[in-house]
């Protein structure tokens, strides 16, 4: 049986999972709610759990009923279109606790707001995952295009969301999800047949990797599996675990728009300036100031920033649009490239042609302009 994280407090780094689920999804729903071509949305949390732990503190989908009314309510006064949550428990207890968890947020609301209905569709189920993933309404809103998903697995350990469910997953329209992974378990256990059947781990070099990048390094498998004629966004989150150092798993985001990959990079960079990916100093970079702090190989933006350079100044990039996602795509928000823009105009090395502009984020609404090498 599963792990019953609900029936203690939870730890510091559930929490930041917790909060990152919560940022994540607090940037992704205003987008949906006012998109003119998303005729209704719906929040699927597939492992919901009981609701709550032990001390009250509020689980994912509490987290996630709370972020949707908006701060002083206002997404609850604006709403004009259907909201759904779809709050799954297989475990019978967990489900029992996870209904009276929802009903007691939804009347505390009520009372607290002077409302007389609430105005999300809320409905709290128990399934297996497969069994709710593969039933056939729920692939029908999945793969129904106008309509805004947005998808939380929070998985026990890493059976479930294996390479099918991940190319699933990619191919849904107008869907951002984000699933939880045990990768220290999968490093350690790599040679483990109940491993091998999720995981395939023969693709997978652990052999030069540290005990704190294995999480870099399972995100890398999944990204592999996108096929190479499709325009995909992933990044990943490494939690560390505090009372275990060595136990390390994280957060593996996927989007289909460069919009979803914006949001959930400046939710990990709001976390971790250092580097946008993890709860500790996953490189070893060192503060400005002291001893060995090295400009370049101390700062991660700083690395990417002449890897933009290069690319550049060897042509291979010669629009913003493509610069912008080569930022994306290597885990910094878009505004690092009009950070290089900046600097190589400043230098005379590079001419902007076209509908000059320095904008750096909604990049799915940005002009274009081409670069071209100064002479």
């Amino acid at each position: 049986m599963a792990k019953n994280i609900n029936d203690q407090p939870f730890d510091e780094s559930t929490k930041l999972k917790l909060e990152i689920f919560g940022e994540s999804f607090k940037e992704w729903f205003p987008v949906f709610i006012n998109d003119p071509y998303t005729k209704e949305a719906y929040v699927f949390d597939f492992f919901a759990g009981s609701g709550k732990d032990l001390t009250n503190y509020s689980g994912s989908p509490l987290i996630l009923l709370d972020k949707a009314k908006g701060d002083q309510k206002q997404f609850c006064n604006t709403i004009r279109k259907k909201i759904h949550f779809i709050f799954n428990e297989a475990l019978e207890d967990k489900y029992q606790e996870l209904k009276k968890n929802v009903d007691n947020f939804i009347g505390d609301c009520k009372r607290n707001n002077n409302c007389r209905d609430c105005v999300f569709n809320i409905q709290v189920m128990k399934f297996e995952f497969q069994e709710i993933f593969k039933d056939k309404q729920i692939q029908n809103i999945l793969n129904n295009k106008k309509i805004g998903k947005f998808v939380l697995l929070d998985q026990y350990g890493f059976k479930e969301i294996n390479d099918i469910v991940f190319l699933q997953l990619i191919e849904f329209p107008k869907t951002d999800f984000i699933f939880f992974i045990s990768s220290s378990f999968i490093k350690r256990f790599k040679e483990h047949p109940n491993t091998k059947k999720y995981i395939d781990t023969e693709k997978i070099n652990f052999d030069l990797v540290k005990p704190n990048e294995c999480h870099r390094i399972i995100a890398e498998y999944f990204k592999q599996l996108i096929p190479l004629d499709k325009e995909y966004y992933i990044h990943h989150f490494t939690i560390q675990k505090e009372i275990y150092k060595g136990n390390f798993y994280g957060l593996i985001f996927g989007s289909n728009h460069t919009l979803g990959m914006e949001k959930f990079l400046k939710t990990c960079w709001k976390t971790d300036p250092f580097s946008g990916e993890a709860n500790f100093n996953i490189d070893n970079n060192f503060e400005n100031g002291t001893l060995f702090y090295n400009p370049i190989t101390s700062n991660k933006k700083e690395q990417i920033k002449q890897k933009i350079k290069k690319e550049i100044l060897n042509e291979t990039i010669q629009d913003n649009i493509s610069g912008m996602k080569f930022s994306m795509q290597n885990g910094c928000e878009p505004k690092l490239f009009t950070e290089v823009i900046k600097e190589l105009e400043k230098q005379k090395r590079i001419t902007r042609y076209g509908d000059i502009n320095y904008s750096s984020t909604n990049i799915h609404k940005v002009k274009n302009y081409c670069i071209k090498l100064a002479k």
